[in-house]
């Protein structure tokens, strides 16, 4: 009975120590794309005060204020699928035209977050990949 749990101590000794190197392993990759993340986040903050210079205070205001409300930070939403990417609630055609005229900045009435039309999204998203490659 003896050498048949010294056994099984050993087994179980060798998969702790795998395990270990494992978890190494993954902290080290980890770290990695934390230093990578800081980077991104650094450079963001600049142009976020770079472009916070040049708009207007009082937009920038209820910009952050519309930020720090919502749950998942998000102030500023693209139309998927004829609805607001924050509420999911339906806009109307006519709403939905006058985002996509781009004359004025328009809210959604249950969330409170700014509306684009997707086009506008998916610009400004290839914008922040090209500055982030």
């Amino acid at each position: 009975k003896i050498a048949q749990k010294n056994e099984v101590i050993d087994a179980t000794k060798e998969k702790l120590d795998r395990q270990e190197q494992h978890l190494g392993h993954k902290k080290s990759e980890l770290d990695a794309i934390l230093k990578e993340t800081e980077k991104e986040e650094e450079l963001l903050i600049k142009k976020s005060a770079e472009y916070s210079e040049s708009i207007d205070a009082h937009l920038y205001t209820a910009y952050k204020r519309i930020r720090t409300k919502v749950k998942n930070g998000l102030a500023v939403v693209a139309i998927e699928r004829g609805a607001s990417g924050g509420s999911y609630f339906t806009i109307p055609p006519q709403v939905q035209m006058e985002i996509a005229s781009r004359q004025k900045i328009i809210t959604d009435e249950y969330s409170g977050r700014i509306l684009v039309d997707p086009k506008l999204a998916e610009e400004e998203m290839d914008k922040m990949k090209s500055i982030f490659s």
